[in-house]
């Protein structure tokens, strides 16, 4: 028997176990999965803070992970240089914030696309308003 249960489950994940204690012939196998953001060729898994491209573990540094785990989470959708600073760094904006994103963005394109120029995704420069991850193709 197999079963999938969630977070509003725990009663009956509770009732389960409780049962279970009392016949220990039967084995009991947890699958944890971990969320991760997928793109093509491109993973990131939050709760471990790493990233793999075309499985390769790139090293990236808290900001530049926070930039990409924010765009990927947002894939598509034009972020202001306001939305990205505050929810990086958590402060608000004063607007001289546009240089130290950019130079985030550039080390991050270069750590991401050094291995395949090619790559099916690219951040995209929306000038005077901020950045978007896009897939080419799906």
């Amino acid at each position: 028997m197999i079963l999938e249960l969630h977070e509003r489950d725990a009663k009956v994940l509770e009732q389960i176990l409780s049962i279970l204690k009392n016949h220990p012939e039967i084995e009991k196998f947890e699958i944890d999965e971990e969320p991760m953001v997928s793109l093509p060729s491109l993973e990131i898994f939050p709760r471990k803070r790493k990233v793999f491209r075309d499985r390769q573990e790139i090293q990236l540094t808290a900001k530049e992970y926070r930039i990409l785990l924010l765009l990927a989470a947002n894939k598509g959708r034009v972020l202001t240089y306001a939305q990205i600073y505050e929810q990086v760094w958590g402060d608000f904006t004063t607007g001289n914030e546009n240089n130290t994103i950019g130079f985030h963005i550039c080390n991050l394109r270069e750590k991401l696309y050094r291995a395949n120029p090619d790559a099916p995704f690219y951040i995209r420069s929306v000038r005077e308003v901020g950045y978007s991850l896009e897939v080419i193709a799906e």
